[in-house]
């Protein structure tokens, strides 16, 4: 079923100032005739762009938050690589919703299907198809929504772009519309995994005012196991308890928080990335940012690099027992000049806190009068135990980037 829609007329540009036009009419040079024809100025027209993703790797998402379904078409696949929807399910799990009381109440089994690209349980380097239905539907939660824009919600700037907007949920704006990038993630590391062994994390390093203090989880050795032995996705356990705490103390007065995901890559293929505009870390910036409810990026060393000198935020080179030249420190993040070094790769992203809660809020109508807008729906109070997916945009990245 598809979502439902309102709309409002696009307003368009002024009309041009008539005494500059024809002034400019009889503007002349001994040279030089310019000679300027009115005309009457088209509508501006908008296209609704920017859902395909990469280079080599192609991935397209679709759906709206309470459409028929959410899912991607992944195309640049290479063939005879193992995969099966059992693959894909292991990461949908991971960011499905009512996986605990610290997420949103929705209850959705994110059951995926692959409808193309795969035979007899390889790819076959044709495009794939994953789809996910949506089963858990309350179209009725988001009436109020439909005349009123939540504060800091894409309500307001979808119509302010497009004159039309998905009501229910928040339609692409939703964090419904990530299925699609951790579907197509998950077949990238398999990918990933397959020519050159990377193996990427994700954990929760901050909740609000909780913080993982720096060298608390030691990148070389983190494991997925341990990331995951506690609903919030921090593999510090006592960290993992007080954060906990901070997400319940929100969820029970309806309010929300926000946070950091820490994500690492082990064993990245080195001289990934290019000069100057392709950068690694800059392509990294834009995957990550698209992201809802993205907020902040890091890299390497970050911010807090700016309070070193260069002496001291140097990377010194050596060559290891292998005769592999090495970093003694990793302050770059193992990326150096846009491009990766072999280093273990690590970014923290920072999320907002959810813009839809159940407190009373001053907002305005499509109307522009100012009302009280009291938000329903089920949302997460926090949403970084499920942002731990971003574990899949590093695959996506660099199968973008590589040709198998």
């Amino acid at each position: 079923m598809a979502s439902s829609i309102t709309s409002k007329p696009f307003l368009g540009a002024t009309k041009p100032n008539s005494s500059l036009s024809s002034d400019l009419q009889r503007l002349s040079f001994a040279s030089l005739h310019i000679s300027i024809k009115p005309r009457t100025l088209k509508k501006l027209q908008i296209e609704a762009a920017g859902s395909t993703f990469g280079n080599y790797f192609r991935v397209t998402t679709f759906g709206e938050s309470h459409g028929g379904g959410v899912g991607c078409i992944v195309d640049g696949c290479p063939p005879r690589i193992p995969l099966s929807e059992a693959d894909l399910q292991v990461d949908l799990d991971r960011r499905r919703p009512g996986q605990s009381r610290i997420t949103t109440p929705r209850k959705e089994t994110d059951t995926c299907r692959l409808y193309s690209g795969v035979s007899e349980g390889v790819t076959t380097g044709t495009p794939i198809h994953v789809f996910v239905p949506n089963t858990d539907q309350r179209g009725h939660d988001y009436k109020e929504m439909s005349i009123a824009y939540r504060p800091s919600h894409a309500d307001a700037t979808y119509d302010m772009k497009y004159g039309v907007r998905a009501v229910q949920g928040g339609g692409r704006s939703s964090a419904r519309e990530t299925i699609g990038r951790v579907a197509s993630g998950a077949i990238a590391k398999k990918i990933l995994k397959h020519f050159s062994g990377t193996e990427v994390l994700a954990y929760v390093s901050q909740v609000h005012q909780v913080v993982l203090p720096d060298g608390s989880v030691y990148h070389d050795t983190v494991t997925l196991d341990q990331i995951e032995s506690n609903i919030v996705r921090c593999p510090h356990p006592e960290y993992a308890e007080k954060m906990i705490a901070a997400i319940d103390a929100v969820r029970t007065r309806g309010d929300s928080i926000g946070g950091v995901v820490t994500c690492i890559v082990r064993n990245a293929p080195r001289g990934l990335g290019s000069p100057v505009f392709d950068k690694l870390e800059a392509e990294l910036a834009k995957a990550v940012m698209s992201l809802p409810a993205t907020k902040g990026f890091e890299f390497g060393s970050g911010f807090a690099g700016t309070f070193l000198t260069g002496s001291e935020h140097n990377d010194e080179f050596f060559t290891d027992e292998h005769g592999t030249i090495r970093t003694r420190t990793n302050r770059s993040g193992g990326i150096q000049g846009g491009i990766s070094n072999g280093e273990i790769i690590n970014m923290r992203v920072a999320f907002k806190p959810t813009a839809t809660i159940s407190k009373k809020q001053h907002t305005v109508t499509r109307e522009k009068k100012e009302i009280e807008l009291l938000a329903r729906g089920r949302h997460d109070p926090c949403v970084v135990p499920r942002g731990i997916s971003l574990d899949n945009g590093f695959p996506l990245l660099c199968s973008h980037l590589c040709k198998f």
